[in-house]
């Protein structure tokens, strides 16, 4: 069964094939605030990250992409292909669950699990792929979370969005758009992979 999602006048919803008929569910009852970044910026945003990736690296040989469930990993992916593209050789890419190392485990229902997929890292350049950075606490859990699968050389942040109001020192290394938000706010980001189109928005929390 497809889902199909789209714009109310104040909120997001998702339909499923089947429920063209007149039925809808909203996804979250927030409301929506702004568009900050559409298909075409996405797309634009990721291409500039790889080009940003090679020339830090001097090349992509020896760096491996790591995505973070459960948008990142198709980050990854969109972002290994644009390594390819330019460095005209296959790019190793994985994905990685953080729930396990996350902070705020007692805090919070249990998520859902994801299995890691992480080739082998040793003595490589991991590029850790996800979707926002707020407070930094999933890109922290990411890293110890790597760290279970050997010993990268150097560990990378790419990011599509920053909001801001870190509360951990941890600044990602390639960032698609700096979005100012408050606290009362969150930034929602679509794949196409996932809810059928590529958008970033604020909606209020």
């Amino acid at each position: 069964m497809r889902n199909y999602t789209f714009w109310g006048p104040n909120s997001l919803y998702l339909c499923t094939k089947v429920g063209f008929g007149g039925a809808r569910m909203s996804v979250t009852e927030r409301r929506l605030k702004a568009t900050v970044m559409d298909a075409e910026q996405i797309r634009r945003s990721l291409s500039r990250i790889a080009h940003e990736i090679v020339e830090r690296n001097h090349g992509a040989g020896e760096v491996v992409l790591v995505g973070v469930y459960s948008r990142g990993d198709h980050l990854a992916r969109r972002l290994a292909a644009q390594l390819e593209e330019l460095e005209g050789h296959p790019i190793v890419v994985g994905a990685i669950d953080t729930s396990e190392h996350r902070d705020d485990r007692h805090l919070r229902e249990p998520a859902h699990r994801f299995k890691s997929d992480v080739p082998d890292v040793d003595g490589k350049v991991v590029v850790l792929v996800d979707d926002v950075i707020h407070r930094g606490r999933t890109a922290r859990a990411a890293m110890d979370a790597l760290l279970d699968f050997g010993r990268p050389r150097a560990i990378q942040l790419a990011v599509l969005v920053d909001r801001g109001h870190r509360e951990l020192p941890i600044r990602p290394d390639y960032v698609g758009k700096n979005v100012p938000t408050s606290d009362s706010e969150r930034i929602e980001v679509l794949v196409a992979e996932e809810d059928g189109l590529d958008q970033a928005v604020i909606v209020a929390g």
